[in-house]
């Protein structure tokens, strides 16, 4: 299959301190990043809070940020705030972007989250046989997130799956968020993940509540098709019965995710 993301918009970065000037803000190691293998990547608050997030491509003289284009200009310009004098260029490429499983057509990049994700293919036109829901009900089966599925300054990257799906780069040094990152990690406080759920009933709205046995708040819907959806749960909230809108739910974390041992969502 492949899809071309409309939602979808590349920005690039081009000068001699490219990559230094993204290795200090980003997530990822960046000096990773070469042609035909691209990487994931966030940045965040200084606070270590989400922002956006984006695939980097590289080629001989830029890197390429495949995002979502509602938050192109908001990474530009968060991003020049720290220029400063590094030799650095930061503009709109007219490229579009595609998703391919479970094999890529020439000049595609594997995803760097999992290899069931398929690839990823920056073209000066779109191209595409098959349609973004086809992409949604992928994706959304595999845990993978997209931007709507988090709270931009609230959500905290451990959350939502950034660690397991190759996202953060421990080893490399500071980067901007880096600290609150590492202590939710080290001191185990993550107590909610965003996964997968089936839906038994009307698929509800993205915002939904969700209402745990107790009537308690038990998370937050976030996107979804059909019988299936992302929502952010409480971990501790997984054994019982969940509902939301009258819609019960069925959490279904991937095999990439790691719980805590003693949480067991129902079967």
């Amino acid at each position: 299959m492949l899809v071309h993301l409309p939602d979808r918009a590349v920005l690039a970065v081009k000068g001699g301190d490219r990559v230094a000037f993204l290795q200090g803000l980003v997530s990822a190691d960046v000096a990773r990043a070469e042609p035909g293998r691209c990487l994931w990547s966030a940045l965040l608050t200084p606070q270590g809070k989400y922002l956006a997030d984006f695939f980097i491509h590289a080629t001989a003289d830029a890197l390429l940020l495949d995002l979502v284009a509602e938050q192109a200009e908001l990474v530009r310009t968060r991003l020049l705030r720290f220029r400063l004098r590094s030799k650095v260029e930061i503009d709109p490429e007219p490229l579009a972007v595609h998703v391919a499983w479970p094999e890529g057509p020439a000049g595609a990049v594997a995803d760097p989250r999992l290899p069931a994700a398929g690839f990823r293919l920056l073209s000066p036109t779109p191209r595409g046989t098959d349609t973004v829901a086809a992409w949604e009900r992928h994706r959304i089966a595999l845990g993978l997130p997209e931007p709507r599925d988090h709270e931009p300054e609230k959500t905290v990257l451990l959350e939502a799956g950034f660690d397991e799906l190759g996202a953060i780069a421990w080893d490399k040094g500071c980067w901007m968020g880096q600290e609150l990152t590492a202590r939710t990690r080290y001191r185990g406080l993550v107590k909610r993940r965003l996964m997968p759920v089936t839906v038994v009933g009307t698929p509800p709205p993205p915002g939904t509540t969700v209402i745990d046995a107790s009537g308690a708040e038990a998370g937050t819907v976030r996107s979804g098709i059909d019988q299936v959806a992302l929502a952010t749960l409480r971990l501790d909230a997984l054994e019982g019965p969940l509902s939301a809108d009258g819609a019960s739910l069925l959490p279904r974390p991937p095999r990439w995710m790691n719980l805590p041992s003693n949480t067991e969502p129902p079967a």
